[in-house]
């Protein structure tokens, strides 16, 4: 990608770090993308590097260990990142959305010192649980119960479908100390995930994205300190939606990432693939797949991009979000889709990446928000226009 045109005002700086980023993903992490994929090793390698390059606290400020940087390049990241390999590229989403976000925004200046330095380092890495068994999309409903002890909290319950759930060294827990009080008895809470009573149990063997950890966490008796409060009591479920608004920037671009690799696979498989006499690029139905192809994921890209930049400029961007994330979640899956029937029989076989980009697409239609639950938010916001 030629990241001097892509969008207005970006500065040398910017460009020169994006350019040294696709150069990382397209020779460090996209080489072993296939392996990860078929194996389900974690990439530990490839996050190691990416801590190194500062992309594991993208936004989060300097003097708290991460690299300073706008939303709108932490964007282009995650997209060159999940370009090269899917899996790779939600270790580092959760890692800077859900984890490092939370903290710096609602924490205390002892929590960043103790927890935002080593994550926004790339030091530890962190996970993000809300959903539990029964509570995926109601978030207000859940039953995980944190109860106020002396200088504490002992916290009894289960988590699933955690993201970097078995590598996590601290863990943004969401509990209820009343479940009557619905949403407003919500506490969050960053854990150390040695902390006794704190474990791992079932790793979810998934369609895609098969080399980040998705976990079911259990929590028998774990007592936290005061001090593990993020925020006050009863603001968590402000924690989690602001936490998760953000989120989906990073989801979205994940799945700009995914469809980018498939239209590009696409273009390079149909200009060499020759049938009757000529490459079936020749053809109009494979002109047609391209041209709507590259449309809806240059439609995607700018709703994510306007999001961020919202985001950046500190104005409201909640329903800019959850469009984006509908859009590149929606296109990513489509373009997934007609990548293979591009590619014919091939497109069916491991050999080529769109079977990978394919199974790996459907997930960012349903994580961080399915798509139903961010066309409830955004009619939510439209119907409350005046």
């Amino acid at each position: 990608m030629d990241y001097s045109k892509t969008w207005p005002n970006l500065d040398e700086s910017q460009i020169m770090l994006m350019d040294q980023i696709h150069q990382f993903a397209q020779k460090v992490v996209a080489p072993v993308a296939a392996h990860h994929d078929e194996t389900g090793e974690f990439p530990t390698e490839n996050v190691k590097q990416m801590a190194e390059m500062g992309l594991m606290g993208m936004m989060v400020e300097e003097k708290w260990g991460g690299a300073g940087l706008d939303t709108l390049t932490y964007a282009m990241a995650m997209e060159a990142v999940s370009a090269a390999c899917a899996s790779t590229g939600v270790i580092m989403s959760v890692n800077n959305s859900l984890v490092c976000y939370p903290i710096q925004a609602f924490g205390t200046d002892a929590q960043k010192e103790k927890f935002l330095k080593p994550l926004a380092s790339g030091q530890k890495l962190g996970c993000f649980a809300l959903s539990e068994p029964g509570h995926g999309s109601d978030p207000a409903g859940l039953k995980c119960r944190a109860e106020k002890v002396p200088g504490g909290y002992k916290i009894n319950g289960s988590k699933n479908w955690i993201t970097n759930g078995r590598e996590a060294d601290y863990c943004i827990l969401l509990a209820t100390i009343n479940p009557d009080l619905k949403h407003k008895g919500i506490c969050a809470f960053v854990v150390d995930t040695k902390t006794k009573g704190f474990s791992v149990n079932k790793l979810e063997n998934k369609l895609g994205i098969t080399a980040s950890s998705t976990a079911s966490l259990f929590f028998d008796d774990m007592v936290v300190a005061d001090e593990c409060l993020l925020g006050k009591e009863g603001e968590g479920f402000k924690v989690a939606m602001s936490t998760l608004d953000g989120g989906r920037i990073g989801i979205a671009s994940q799945a700009l990432g995914i469809a980018t690799c498939a239209f590009e696979a696409s273009k390079k498989f149909a200009s060499e693939r020759e049938q009757f006499g000529a490459p079936i690029a020749k053809l109009q139905a494979i002109q047609f797949y391209i041209a709507e192809m590259g449309t809806r994921l240059q439609a995607a890209r700018l709703l994510t991009w306007f999001a961020a930049q919202r985001k950046d400029q500190g104005l409201p961007f909640a329903r800019e979000a959850a469009m984006a994330k509908l859009s590149a979640s929606e296109s990513a899956m489509w373009i997934a889709t007609k990548a293979i029937q591009v590619h014919g029989g091939y497109g069916y076989t491991k050999e080529y990446v769109v079977e990978r980009n394919f199974r790996d697409a459907k997930i960012t239609e349903i994580y961080e928000g399915t798509s139903e639950i961010q066309k409830l938010v955004i009619a939510a916001h439209e119907l409350a226009k005046k």
